[in-house]
């Protein structure tokens, strides 16, 4: 089993920052890659940003410049840097992780529950 936990979402103004954080335990034998997702209410799960063993990134086009995805100093962390927020930025943030296992050798996307993120006047 894997278990992958979010935190640092909450309610804050346009203009303020956030940094969500995801740790994953549990049966891994490696993390072929890490990513963000959101989704708002009436709307379609959405790619946020994601990051590959190799360091590659990917961004939504309109979120680059102020959210930036980084892997952290403990191996089975990520983060997710959110500047500038905006209202349309509220949604459901959640972590995905692609492991592979150690005791099947097989690879499986994982994600976390998911953490709010508010950001209105």
């Amino acid at each position: 089993q894997v278990q992958l936990v979010e935190s640092g979402g909450g309610l804050v103004q346009p203009g303020e920052s956030l940094r969500l954080s995801c740790a994953a335990s549990g049966d891994i034998f490696s993390i072929q890659a890490m990513g963000w997702y959101r989704q708002a209410p009436g709307k379609q799960r959405e790619l946020v940003a994601v990051t590959t063993a190799d360091g590659g990134t990917n961004y939504a086009d309109s979120l680059k410049g102020r959210f930036t995805i980084s892997r952290g100093n403990t191996e089975n962390t990520m983060y997710l840097q959110m500047d500038n927020l905006k209202p349309e930025d509220t949604a459901i943030y959640y972590c995905n992780y692609r492991i592979l296992s150690c005791s099947d050798d097989a690879t499986r996307n994982y994600w976390g529950q998911g953490t709010q993120v508010t950001v209105s006047s």
